[in-house]
C-alpha cells in the first residue's frame, strides 16, 4: 500500500495494478488508500498459457474467461474504467510453427463475450500489441486494429506501449494517428526500459503527436525495476528479461520520469 503514498507525495494522478492474484489482492486496502490520497487506479493484464482465451484446449479458454469476469469486477469495484495489455492470449507464450488461425478465432469468439461483460460493468478492454519476445498473436499496431475490427465492440480498444512500438513499429508516431480513434490507453517507457530521456524514444514527437489527435486519458510510466523483482518473486520473469539494473532507485526514477514528461508536455 505505500505504493499509494509514494506515488501521491511525487505527484502522480494515478496507480496502475497489475491484476494476477486476485484472491490476495487486498482490495479494502486498495480502496482505503485511494480515498486517503485521491488516486484512481488503472489495471493490466498478462494471461499465462494456462488461462489463454486463444487456447485450443477449451478448459483453458474457460479458466481464462473466468479470470478475465472476476478481473473485471474487481477493477469495476475499484472505480476504474480500462483494462489494458494482453487479456486476448499468453503473454511470453512461443509458437516454433508460427501462428494458427484458430486461435485469433478463439480470442475473437472470447473477447465477445467477455466485452458485454466489460460493458456492463462500465470497463473497457484496451489490448496491446507486443513485440516478438514477448508473444507472437499480434506484434503491430496494424495487427491489432484489424484484431478490434473482427470483434466490432465498443468496449475494445488498443493500448500502445512505447517500449513494444520501438521494436516492432517502423513509425512510433504514425500509429497514434492512424488509430487515434482506438487508442484508449497509453504506457511511456524507454527503449531500454530504463529512466525517461536517457534512452532513444523520440519523447517530444509523441507528446507532439498525443496532443495533435487530442488523445485525453491515461499515459502511464511503466517502470520496471530489476532488484524490485528479484525481491518479490526471488527471480526475473524470462519473458521480462530485465538482466542490467537500469534502474536501482525506484522512488527517484518515478520522480525523474514525472518531471521529464511534464517538460515534455510544456515544450509541445
Amino acid at each position: 500500500m505505500v505504493v499509494f503514498d509514494k506515488a501521491h507525495k511525487i505527484g502522480y494522478d494515478g496507480v496502475e495494478i497489475h491484476l494476477e492474484h486476485l484472491d490476495i489482492l487486498p482490495i479494502n486496502g486498495i480502496k482505503r488508500k485511494m480515498r486517503e490520497t485521491g488516486l484512481k487506479c488503472t489495471f493490466s493484464v498478462g494471461l499465462t498459457e494456462d488461462k489463454s482465451v486463444a487456447s485450443p484446449f477449451k478448459i483453458f479458454r474457460e479458466r481464462g474467461m473466468s479470470f478475465l469476469k472476476k478481473a473485471i469486477d474487481v477493477a469495476a469495484e475499484l472505480e476504474g474504467d480500462v483494462i489494458c495489455g494482453i487479456p486476448y492470449g499468453a503473454w511470453g507464450a512461443e509458437n516454433p510453427i508460427m501462428r494458427r488461425p484458430e486461435e485469433y478465432d478463439y480470442a475473437i469468439e472470447s473477447l465477445k463475450i467477455l466485452a458485454d461483460y466489460a460493458k456492463d460493468n462500465g470497463i473497457t478492454l484496451a489490448l496491446e500489441p507486443i513485440n516478438r519476445f514477448e508473444g507472437y498473436m499480434i506484434n503491430t499496431a496494424d495487427e491489432m486494429a484489424e484484431f478490434i475490427g473482427k470483434i466490432n465492440h465498443p468496449n475494445i480498444k488498443m493500448h500502445l506501449d512505447t517500449f513494444q512500438m520501438n521494436i516492432e513499429e517502423n513509425d512510433l508516431c504514425e500509429p497514434f494517428r492512424k488509430y487515434s480513434h482506438l487508442v484508449y490507453h497509453v504506457h511511456l517507457c524507454e527503449n531500454h526500459r530504463g529512466i525517461p530521456g536517457t534512452g532513444t524514444i523520440p519523447w517530444k514527437n509523441i507528446f507532439k503527436t498525443l496532443k495533435e489527435i487530442g488523445y485525453k486519458r491515461w499515459v502511464v510510466y511503466e517502470a520496471w525495476v530489476h532488484d524490485l523483482f528479484v525481491a518479490e518473486f526471488g527471480m526475473i520473469p524470462p519473458k521480462m528479461a530485465m538482466w542490467r539494473r537500469l534502474i536501482t532507485d525506484s522512488d527517484s526514477a518515478a520522480e525523474q520520469a514525472l518531471k521529464f514528461f511534464k517538460e515534455m508536455k510544456k515544450a509541445v
